[in-house]
């Protein structure tokens, strides 16, 4: 839904499926795009599967966690953790698993207004 309402002003919507959590993603990275693609119908960016904790975290994580930490936490503490990122790549707002992704509109409105 944001990713078709605000592609053209350039939205764009990078998910990375991750296993680390109550192993909520034990699929190979095919049926997951396929279920992802035909079930949901996504049409943003996905990636492979990778880590986003731990010793094994992805680098992008890693700059991620870096930059915007958790008030409580340095690491991602569950399933659809958003990062907020500008157009220049500088991470700008980080958002817990339990906000929904329209609650974030205002702020990436705001950003592809900069």
């Amino acid at each position: 839904m944001l990713h078709q309402k605000w592609f053209e002003r350039g939205l764009r919507i990078l998910a990375f499926p991750c296993n680390q959590f109550g192993a909520q993603e034990p699929w190979a990275e095919p049926v997951i795009n396929h279920y992802l693609r035909n079930s949901l119908d996504v049409e943003f960016d996905l990636f492979s599967k990778v880590h986003v904790n731990g010793h094994s975290s992805h680098p992008l994580f890693k700059f991620l966690k870096s930059k915007l930490r958790n008030s409580k936490f340095d690491f991602i503490k569950w399933n659809f953790t958003k990062f907020l990122i500008d157009r220049r790549g500088v991470p700008r707002k980080r958002y817990g698993s339990l906000t929904p992704p329209l609650d974030i509109e205002d702020d990436i409105v705001q950003l592809l207004e900069e």
